[in-house]
């Protein structure tokens, strides 16, 4: 067996790596451990989803694997430095939600904008327009991208922010995007869009140095892993009214439990990863990895530019 897949995924995918891999296709493995691992002892190539955490111990029950192909964009729960020493190579694309989350970014900062009403000069309790908005980007990924194509339509002014790269770099003016730093964008910003890739390097980085300067009404879209905020001064922003609003659509275990600041804030809403799960990102993602792990089973290749292996300390290259 050289292609095991554990994630549901299209027939005709399926059916085209069957046709050039001896392939199983088991998705009850997900909520079967040990017939997982006894499954991965003979696999070559990998598809999990993203429920599934990839370790040592997991990568120690394979030790024939050689590809892991990721659907999902995100990888928090793989242990890239294992992988790395067990010569696995993860393989993701880095572009098949990206229109996905862009219209769901969009869609949050329209419905947050108007349906959170603020105090208008007249006095009266007034929803807001997204074309006299200035919304900020923390993280220049190929959704950031589009977003800094669709967004100018609506007559929005975009600013972003990326820890990985320089305020000088090309990338800011070929996107059409003025750079700022962190601070300062949440000061100017109306709406935020936060789709920044984590790193462990950046848990926390929206935390009350940040957070506590954002302006006033301001609404904040994010799809990132949450631990990219700090949850007390995330609380403190939407309870204190300065910020008006957050839409987060992926968050840990526990954060809303009763007696963890974010319980009961009203003015937070939660989606469980629903930006990138669309039928047209999903059949995308399943092409570009089912078409990468063939080109690697049967050639070796170095990836292509759509993906990347993930090692720890690696920054992201947003230009791709």
């Amino acid at each position: 067996m050289s292609v095991l897949i554990v994630e549901p995924m299209e027939v005709e995918v399926m059916q085209w790596l069957a046709d050039r891999h001896a392939l199983q296709y088991a998705p009850e493995l997900v909520r079967q451990p040990q017939a997982l691992r006894e499954a991965l002892h003979h696999a070559r190539a990998l598809i999990l989803p993203a429920s599934v955490a990839v370790d040592a111990a997991l990568l120690r029950a394979a030790p024939r694997l050689r590809v892991l192909g990721r659907m999902s964009a995100g990888i928090e729960n793989i242990d890239t430095k294992a992988c790395q020493l067990a010569h696995v190579q993860v393989v993701r694309s880095t572009s098949a939600s990206a229109a996905a989350e862009a219209e769901f970014v969009i869609g949050a900062l329209l419905a947050l904008l108007r349906r959170v009403p603020v105090v208008g000069s007249d006095g009266l309790m007034v929803g807001r327009e997204l074309g006299c908005a200035t919304v900020g980007l923390v993280g220049m990924t190929p959704a950031a991208r589009l977003l800094a194509q669709l967004l100018p339509v609506f007559g929005t002014q975009v600013v972003g922010y990326d820890p990985a790269l320089h305020i000088s770099a090309p990338l800011w003016a070929r996107w059409g995007i003025a750079p700022l730093p962190l601070r300062a964008l949440m000061e100017q910003a109306d709406g935020v869009s936060v789709q920044l890739a984590y790193f462990l390097r950046y848990r926390g980085l929206m935390g009350d140095r940040v957070l506590s300067f954002c302006k006033p009404s301001q609404v904040l879209v994010s799809i990132s892993h949450s631990a990219l905020f700090d949850d007390i001064a995330l609380a403190q922003a939407l309870n204190s009214g300065r910020m008006a609003a957050a839409w987060l659509d992926s968050l840990e275990p526990g954060l809303l439990d009763p007696g963890r600041p974010l319980f009961g804030v009203s003015s937070l809403q939660i989606t469980p990863r629903v930006a990138s799960t669309t039928r047209e990102a999903r059949t995308r993602a399943a092409w570009a990895v089912a078409r990468r792990i063939d080109d690697l089973l049967n050639t070796q290749a170095e990836p292509s530019e759509d993906f990347r292996s993930t090692f720890p300390d690696e920054l992201p290259d947003p230009s791709t």
